[in-house]
């Protein structure tokens, strides 16, 4: 399990981190939005030990980061695919990590086959493409074959078929236990591949939930309800503390749950033709949490 306990951090006049708190459990993928600036890379890098918290801590399974013997063998971690030297060929630059570990070249020609490297890995990591880089990053972090994988932003320079790739190789970490905690701002990649997200804006965690609950928790979920008779219907829900939009013969609720809808039409004797539940995308639920958060913004939304 990946911890963060009443992180907060400052750079300058800037609060990156104030008084964050939530966990990425294991056998799922934790997906982790904000906007820029709203202190994503910052708690990544803290968990890593590459950044020093102003007070809280971060764990990995009880532990700190820079506590732990053999890293590589508990944290799989890509934050940056560019960092990797630009002189050594794939596999070099796999081998002289291996070798900090006693991990044999034959986990690292079966890592770089995996994310499907074997045919570059003599060349040299300066001639990658974006995505190449990205994949060399990905096999790094396979190559202790860990129970914890961090990755920020994994998935840009990758094609649609490296995408849907990637994604299948984090669902089937999790299947195994694992725990993922992913940072993308592909919100529409993280709803298909994640099964809890966290969302933070300002250094805060604006929320925590399962992805099924998310719009639901957030009041996001409607009723959208049509008949003939629709408006007879209006008066009573209202008297139950409903909300109800009127669009000619379609009701739209909130307040109320599409059986509770259902149930009061039945009671009136009122024919239905539509009774549904609409949830809001993980974008729309997203966006609107977020929106007093965002630091950079295009012109005509100033």
């Amino acid at each position: 399990m990946i911890e963060f306990r009443h992180l907060s951090k400052q750079f300058g006049d800037k609060r990156a981190l104030d008084d964050l708190n939530f966990t990425a459990q294991p056998g799922r993928v934790t997906g982790f939005l904000g906007p820029n600036g709203s202190g994503k890379t910052t708690t990544m890098r803290i968990l890593l030990g590459l950044e020093t918290a102003d007070s809280g801590e971060a764990l990995v399974g009880g532990e700190p980061y820079r506590k732990m013997k053999n890293p590589l063998f508990h944290v799989g971690a890509l934050l940056d695919a560019r960092n990797a030297h630009p002189g050594r060929s794939g596999f070099d630059h796999l081998r002289a990590l291996a070798l900090t570990h006693g991990i044999s070249n034959d986990r690292v020609e079966c890592v770089l086959e995996e994310v499907g490297l074997s045919g570059v890995a003599s060349r040299r990591i300066g001639g990658y493409s974006l995505g190449m880089r990205q994949r060399l990053g990905i096999a790094a972090s396979m190559l202790g074959d860990p129970e914890v994988f961090v990755f920020d932003e994994p998935v840009n320079g990758l094609d649609p078929d490296g995408v849907m790739w990637f994604r299948e190789l984090v669902r089937d970490f999790a299947a195994e236990g694992r725990t993922v905690l992913l940072s993308s701002h592909l919100i529409s990649e993280v709803a298909l591949t994640a099964d809890h997200v966290v969302i933070v804006g300002r250094g805060k965690v604006l929320a925590d939930s399962a992805l099924s609950d998310l719009a639901r928790l957030q009041g996001a979920e409607r009723v959208v309800l049509r008949s003939a008779r629709a408006r007879d219907l209006i008066e009573t829900l209202a008297a139950s503390g409903a909300r109800v939009v009127e669009e000619r013969d379609t009701l739209v609720i909130e307040g109320s749950t599409a059986a509770e809808v259902g149930l009061l039409a039945a009671r009136l004797s009122i024919p239905l033709i539509e009774l549904r539940t609409q949830v809001e995308s993980l974008e729309e639920t997203y966006r609107q949490l977020t929106d007093s958060s965002v630091e950079y913004r295009q012109g005509s939304e100033k």
